[in-house]
């Protein structure tokens, strides 16, 4: 028979695995955008045209711009599950004071980008 601790212990596993699985995600652009930086390291040295090179930065750019947002946005979650935590749980109810949700957190924080 499970006693409360072992429940407690389950969620916080998951939580855990979330929180892994999204640095591993957040590493996982960073690598693609290391790569990207490296072709363009290479077009410049091989002397490509203007526009390859500037294509290929465009595309480290935008990388490392979406790896910034994931890394903003996963931050912002924990943020919002340890007020939830210190709160007892559920979120308030919306009304016209109440917080913004993580989604809509990152649609206005996206609107800024």
């Amino acid at each position: 028979m499970s006693g409360p601790g072992e429940a407690a212990g389950a969620i916080v596993s998951e939580t855990d695995a979330g929180r892994l699985a999204e640095q591993r995600r957040i590493a996982n652009r960073l690598k693609r955008a290391r790569g990207q930086l490296g072709a363009v390291i290479e077009a410049v040295e091989s002397g490509a045209d203007c526009r390859t090179v500037v294509t290929r930065l465009a595309a480290v750019s935008s990388a490392l711009d979406r790896a910034g947002f994931a890394i903003i946005s996963s931050a912002l979650r924990e943020c919002l599950a340890d007020e939830q935590e210190a709160t007892g749980g559920a979120p308030a109810e919306r009304g016209a004071a109440s917080k913004p949700d993580v989604e809509e957190l990152e649609r206005l924080f996206l609107s800024l980008a």
